[in-house]
């Protein structure tokens, strides 16, 4: 069984080979499953600016997105697969983004649609915009573009499926042993806080509030 596992080694004429599908039982299942997946990704119909526009053009008749059997855009995360970050990112916006990611089921994907989404685009540090949404979500293709045309989008859509079709049954996260831990939603205030740092941000405080008391007996 091991030398099945190296498809070169296999003795199947060279003419033969176009012909003939010979693998081992893991990689026959994952080719079945994710063949299955792949056409039948439902996106989140998530659109924040006019890369929006784009993505409905893209599910219009003239792009015909249902070509790929993603025509299903679904108003609720926990019936899709696909999460479209298609516009600007606002730091008021993320906490509700990451919130919708971690109600998706797995096995789930992002697509960041255009430069906002993938690095602030022209708003890039503004005050109240995020350079790039992978700063808080994983993202799983880019697509270029201010904003990006319908056909670069369903081009990031078949990056996707090259994706899914590499990924195997046995090493994929969601099948795996233990629960999956949730993102944790940033905190909203001045600015966006990671709870994951409050421990190090009430270290930090801690430190600064120590320097002033010694700061303010010094000058006493």
């Amino acid at each position: 069984m091991d030398e099945l596992r190296d498809l070169n080694t296999l003795p199947v004429p060279s003419e033969l080979r176009n012909n003939v599908f010979v693998t081992t039982i893991d990689r026959f299942v994952s080719y079945l499953y994710n063949w299955g997946r792949k056409r039948s990704v439902w996106p989140m119909m998530f659109g924040l600016a006019c890369c929006a526009i784009e993505m409905i053009c893209a599910a219009a008749s003239r792009f015909d997105i249902a070509r790929f059997g993603s025509e299903l855009m679904r108003p609720s995360p926990r019936q899709a697969d696909l999460m479209i970050v298609s516009g600007t990112v606002t730091k008021k916006m993320v906490p509700q983004i990451v919130r919708l990611y971690n109600q998706m089921p797995e096995p789930k994907y992002v697509i960041s649609m255009g430069a906002c989404a993938t690095g602030g685009g022209p708003f890039k540090e503004g005050y109240n915009v995020v350079s790039g949404i992978d700063k808080f979500i994983p993202v799983d293709v880019y697509v270029p573009g201010c904003p990006p045309r319908p056909e670069a989008l369903l081009h990031g859509l078949l990056k996707l499926y090259a994706k899914i079709e590499r990924q195997s049954v046995r090493e994929v996260p969601w099948y795996q042993k233990g629960e999956a831990e949730a993102i944790p939603v940033p905190i909203l205030g001045p600015d966006l806080i990671d709870p994951r740092r409050l421990p190090e941000i009430r270290a930090r405080l801690a430190e600064l509030r120590a320097q002033q008391k010694a700061s303010a007996e010094a000058a006493s």
